[in-house]
């Protein structure tokens, strides 16, 4: 707060017969890129993209599920309920009040978030991390969570999509949160076992124990274009062997060049995408080029 803030606009406030009313911080948003401001409202409507620079920023679990499905109807998976604090742990903070500070913050019970719906047609599950619930850390809310995820598609007999984004396993749940690196793999085979695809759309950042399991376990690998995607970072890895990584290292354009993902796709494109490659999958028809043809008109 400063000056201006705390006397001036009070005071015109006052003299115009206006209330002071606060202005939201993040009404304007800044391009990590080319620094350039957006307004917030602006931004949603564009899919959380900087629509001049193409960056594409973090986007909201919830932003996420009702933009991939159909006119945003789906059904949420419920959380399952685990012990909480099982370690009882403490750092600068106690882990419950962390717990507590996310959960108002996003109006979640943890990092993941699920639901069932179908995506231009085709049935799906859909599992995406919501990088703002501790970093999108896996523990075992999230984990059993992931793992609720798989057996309700296996039921449902259709295929699953996870959208990873965390900075890996949760070090306030110790052994407990890396335990669920082995039981998500095993949902994981299980999926693929009943003969449905399971695809991975990695965002940024997808790194540490989400990388070393589920997140790179998938038929196919779709990213997001610019997304981090790694074990350890960049900077670990310089300061470990002393030398200066290439540029763009660990980047999703970086992983495509080297054989990592399959393609780089940008998030607009990412439902009519997936709907392509399930159904090639699933070996369900692909839309008539008929309707094709009335879907361009209908576009012009």
């Amino acid at each position: 707060m400063n000056w201006i803030t705390n006397y001036v606009r009070p005071k015109i406030n006052s003299m115009l017969g206006r209330p002071d009313r606060d202005v939201p911080e993040n009404l304007w948003i800044k391009c990590p890129e080319t620094g350039e401001m957006v307004f917030h409202r602006d931004l949603e409507e564009n899919k959380w993209v900087i629509p001049a620079s193409g960056y594409h920023m973090k986007m909201p679990a919830k932003a996420r599920l009702k933009d991939l499905f159909d006119e945003g109807v789906y059904e949420s998976l419920q959380q399952p309920k685990v012990a909480q604090d099982p370690l009882k742990f403490r750092d600068s903070k106690k882990y419950t009040d962390r717990l507590k500070d996310s959960r108002a913050k996003t109006e979640l019970e943890d990092t993941i978030l699920a639901g069932v719906g179908k995506v231009r047609g085709v049935k799906l599950v859909a599992v995406v991390h919501e990088f703002a619930f501790m970093g999108g850390s896996l523990g075992i809310a999230a984990g059993e969570a992931i793992i609720k995820a798989f057996e309700r598609a296996i039921a449902e007999k259709c295929p699953l999509v996870m959208f990873p984004a965390s900075g890996g396993a949760r070090m306030q749940e110790g052994i407990l949160s890396l335990m669920q690196l082995p039981r998500t793999t095993v949902a994981v085979e299980m999926l693929k076992e009943a003969g449905l695809p399971y695809i991975v759309v990695l965002t940024n950042p997808t790194t540490g124990g989400v990388t070393a399991s589920y997140a790179m376990l998938g038929d196919i690998h779709l990213a997001e274009p610019g997304a981090e995607i790694c074990f350890a970072g960049k900077r670990v890895i310089e300061q470990t062997i002393r030398e200066k990584l290439p540029e763009g290292f660990q980047t999703s354009e970086y992983l495509l060049d080297h054989g990592m993902v399959d393609m780089v796709v940008k998030r607009h494109d990412i439902p009519d995408t997936l709907a392509r490659l399930l159904k090639i999958l699933m070996k369900k028809p692909a839309a008539s080029s008929a309707a094709n043809g009335a879907l361009a008109i209908a576009a012009q």
